[in-house]
């Protein structure tokens, strides 16, 4: 019997199409969010669509989508007769989810070094490195991003899938606080050198110094992120 080639078989350009809409998709969500963290969509700011579609060199459908889904992350609030906004960044709340991360990353530093094997040590110690580099240039946007990898792939060395998604939703609310905190030079070497720290505590596998090390790099930044948060407020006031 002749071999019959089923209908249902994907249309080439169809997939590709589906590849290029994706790809924009996330194009479009990792710029606009790169112009939320770094500040330079300032909290309360009204998402312009026209203005933004022009910035970002896309169309208008993509751009809401992007919108869209960085409201679930809580970057963007979408409000009623408003449309959308930078979502404002709230002292009591940042306090909640950085005690919460502070917690989560503490046990993801214990169970990372159990369950982290040499190749996922010598990842996180590549990111290292390139952070490193990026902080001598005093480079902080390229600076947060390897930042956050590193963070994130201890996460994922600890092994626990409901632990990784707990710390992703959490974290996407305050990316932007964490960027804030580094604007200070100070505080940008100081971070820089718990890195190293957390880097060490890793390599010996002493979950235990890890632990203490993760909270403490949160508790750290949050003091920041609050001091910074009340310097704007009085500024606000001022006007």
């Amino acid at each position: 019997m002749p071999d019959v080639m089923p209908d249902t078989l994907p249309n080439p350009s169809n997939v590709t199409s589906l590849i290029d809409r994706r790809l924009l998709h996330e194009t479009v969500i990792d710029q606009l969010r790169d112009l939320i963290v770094q500040g330079e969509l300032a909290p309360e700011t009204k998402l312009n669509e026209r203005v933004l579609a022009e910035r970002l060199g896309t169309s208008r459908t993509p751009l809401r989508e992007a919108i869209k889904f960085l409201a679930s992350e809580g970057l963007v609030e979408l409000l009623p007769n408003r449309g959308a906004v930078v979502a404002p960044l709230k002292p009591e709340k940042m306090k909640e989810v950085f005690v919460v991360l502070g917690a989560l990353e503490a046990l993801a530093g214990e169970l990372a070094c159990r369950n982290a094997n040499e190749d996922d040590i010598a990842d996180i110690r590549a990111l290292h490195f390139h952070m490193l580099a990026h902080h001598a240039r005093g480079e902080l946007a390229q600076y947060f991003k390897y930042n956050q990898q590193i963070h994130s792939r201890i996460m994922d060395c600890a092994g626990n899938a409901t632990l990784t998604a707990s710390y992703r939703s959490l974290n996407a609310h305050v990316k932007r606080a964490r960027y804030l905190a580094n604007l200070s030079r100070e505080r940008w070497d100081k971070a820089v050198h718990e890195h190293g720290e957390i880097l060490d505590a890793l390599t010996h596998r002493d979950g235990v110094r890890l632990q203490a090390l993760l909270r403490d790099h949160l508790a750290n930044k949050l003091v920041l992120v609050m001091e910074a948060l009340n310097k704007n407020n009085k500024a606000e006031i001022a006007r």
